[in-house]
């Protein structure tokens, strides 16, 4: 069974940081993106942050220069640091993985439980 756990919300005043965290469990044959979305009381959920199998990143318009993608294939593990927050960045952030189970089974998409950010004075 695959689980994506999320580590690292919080509270935060505006203009601060956290890093977020996401750790796989389970057997994956490939991952084919990793990523981060959020979502915000009364709408939908959007990317954040994308990582492709070859390291490339690609970041929501609102985040750019602000937010940086990476992750450590040896702890299975994704981060999400996030600098110079600001209020609307408030929301729920999900971890999401896109992989195969098996060769012939997917691609699915896994989803960790969310960690709440606040940004607030």
């Amino acid at each position: 069974q695959v689980q994506l756990v999320e580590s690292g919300g919080g509270l935060v005043q505006p203009g601060g940081s956290l890093r977020l965290s996401c750790t796989t469990s389970g057997t994956i044959f490939q991952v084919y993106t990793m990523a981060w979305y959020r979502q915000a009381p009364g709408k939908q959920r959007d990317l954040v942050a994308l990582l492709d199998r070859g390291g490339s990143a690609n970041y929501a318009d609102s985040v750019k220069g602000r937010f940086t993608i990476s992750r450590d294939n040896a702890k299975n593990t994704v981060y999400l640091q996030m600098t110079n927050l600001k209020p609307e960045d408030t929301a729920v952030y999900y971890c999401n993985s896109r992989a195969l189970l098996t060769i012939r089974e997917g691609p699915y998409d896994y989803w960790g439980q969310g960690t709440q950010v606040t940004v607030s004075s």
